[in-house]
């Protein structure tokens, strides 16, 4: 299993497969799927430490395409509600989210990083048909604030382990 394990992290550190895998694994990660790309950078930094500023980029880049996919579900959605209803829609599934969204607008979705309350406050967003651009540009920049935050934290934390 070791061996296996070694294959498959030697395959995903090759720069040519690692950042195009950490795209993929960041944008699954920001819609409700339930999956964290944290350990993917992480991995894929410590493998290759020239890479850093290229992997943060790519995996802000794909979990806020990621948000707004959500974002476009949740709009896709109160638009399909209604369409079958007629009548106004009830109030969001995640309660935190919808409150957060009413108080602070599109500026809510710098919480778009949180574990269990920013994927949905994406698709809140989209339901409240808040504006697109800007709730992107604000999951954008609450993204890769995390991204940066995180992965210099744990290359601080554990500086000499995982290395070639």
């Amino acid at each position: 299993m070791d061996a296996w394990f070694a294959g498959v992290l030697a395959w995903l550190s090759l720069p040519q497969y690692g950042l195009s895998t950490l795209f993929v694994v960041a944008l699954v990660s920001a819609t409700l799927v339930p999956l964290g790309s944290e350990p993917a950078l992480f991995g894929l930094v410590k493998l290759n430490p020239d890479l850093f500023w290229s992997a943060i980029l790519v995996a802000t880049i794909g979990n806020t395409i990621g948000g707004a996919i959500s974002y476009a579900t949740g709009y896709g959605a109160e638009r399909a509600y209604e369409a079958v209803s007629h009548k106004p829609p009830p109030g969001a599934a995640n309660l935190r989210a919808l409150a957060i969204l009413e108080r602070y607008g599109a500026a809510a979705c710098l919480l778009s990083w949180l574990p269990i309350v920013g994927d949905p406050l994406c698709a809140v967003a989209g339901w409240l048909r808040l504006p697109f651009w800007p709730c992107t540009a604000y999951m954008l920049i609450g993204k890769f604030a995390r991204y940066l935050a995180m992965t210099a934290g744990l290359l601080f934390f554990f500086p000499g382990q995982f290395t070639r």
